[in-house]
């Protein structure tokens, strides 16, 4: 009987071990989970902003509705912004009837407070699959919407942690034995940021931040180091991955008190940029995941963090 149900536990189990080198670290591949099964992942992200230790800390949800369609949840905690937009980001002036603002630096590594940003839905439907022995070619479509208020004081939009919005996107995954690629590409059309603070000339200034459009562009490998071969479900998996991590953003468009603000600081400009993130992950028990990775910039670099950039996670699955 013992050997009845374990064989029935590698059986079942048998697509996680078979796909662990595309557990992708940042990305997201193109297969799904299996129906009725539930992945809890908790990870973070860390790095020094001058002399301000940043950090992020997420819980994700993932359920699969059926063996095609998987639906996340994630909420996030970090210190990357104030409760308001830094006082000095736009200033203005007045000439007689006339108000001029401009948008300038501002004061990096200050202390923040640690705040919950709010939440993300996302869903991922694989709608094609050509899977031969050690070999799969897959294919998905991915769509997500947050609901994020944080003071988000550059252009460059994150659903994640801040900023509102969708995205739609197209996943690619290629498996042959030991070695998995995969592109992650798609929109990003965020939501807009609005608060209103007193005016040092007196009234009151009301601020709005339309965050720009983006193009992301995400390119990982992963490849299973150990084991050579499978002996059963409890062997641990050693995997090591390059995730090449690319956006291409709009400028933001900024008012206050209802007149248009020009971007002078490269913060709020378009911008372009491509990281890299190489990375090692053990898996052990067939559902029990741990990562660590860390982010530097390739291509340009992105104004959102500071770097290197270090990430972590654990993750488990529960098969209902």
């Amino acid at each position: 009987m013992m050997k009845q149900f374990s064989a029935i536990v590698v059986l079942f189990l048998f697509p996680f071990f078979l796909c662990a080198q595309e557990l992708y670290i940042y990305s997201e591949p193109a297969s799904a989970l299996p129906k009725n099964a539930l992945g809890v992942r908790l990870f973070g992200y860390s790095y020094e902003e001058l002399k301000e230790q940043r950090n992020l800390g997420a819980l994700k949800l993932m359920y699969g509705i059926t063996h095609n369609i998987t639906v996340t949840a994630t909420g996030t905690v970090s210190n990357h912004h104030d409760k308001m937009l830094p006082s000095n980001l736009i200033t203005h002036t007045h000439e007689g009837t006339q108000t001029y603002y401009q948008t300038n630096e501002f004061q990096r590594g200050l202390n923040y407070p640690y705040q919950f940003n709010g939440v993300s839905i996302g869903a991922k439907y694989r709608f094609f699959s050509r899977d031969a022995q050690n070999e799969h070619f897959r294919m998905a479509l991915t769509g997500e919407g947050s609901y994020i208020q944080t003071a988000h004081d550059e252009a460059e939009p994150t659903l994640m942690d801040d900023t509102k919005g969708y995205s739609i996107g197209w996943i690619g995954t290629y498996l042959y034995h030991h070695f998995a690629v995969s592109l992650h590409t798609g929109v990003i059309l965020p939501g807009s940021y609005k608060e209103t603070a007193p005016d040092f000339f007196g009234g009151d200034l009301r601020t709005k931040i339309e965050y720009g459009r983006a193009a992301f562009y995400n390119l990982s490998a992963g490849y299973l180091l150990f084991p050579s071969k499978y002996k059963s479900y409890s062997d641990v998996n050693i995997n090591i991955y390059a995730e090449f991590v690319g956006k291409s953003y709009d400028a933001a468009t900024i008012t206050q008190n209802g007149d248009n603000v020009v971007p002078q600081t490269d913060l709020l400009k378009k911008g372009q940029y491509i990281d890299v993130y190489p990375g090692i992950q053990a898996i052990i028990q067939s559902n029990l995941r741990i990562d660590a990775s860390v982010g530097l910039p390739l291509i340009g670099k992105s104004y959102v963090r500071f770097y290197p950039v270090f990430m972590f996670g654990i993750q488990r699955y529960f098969f209902l």
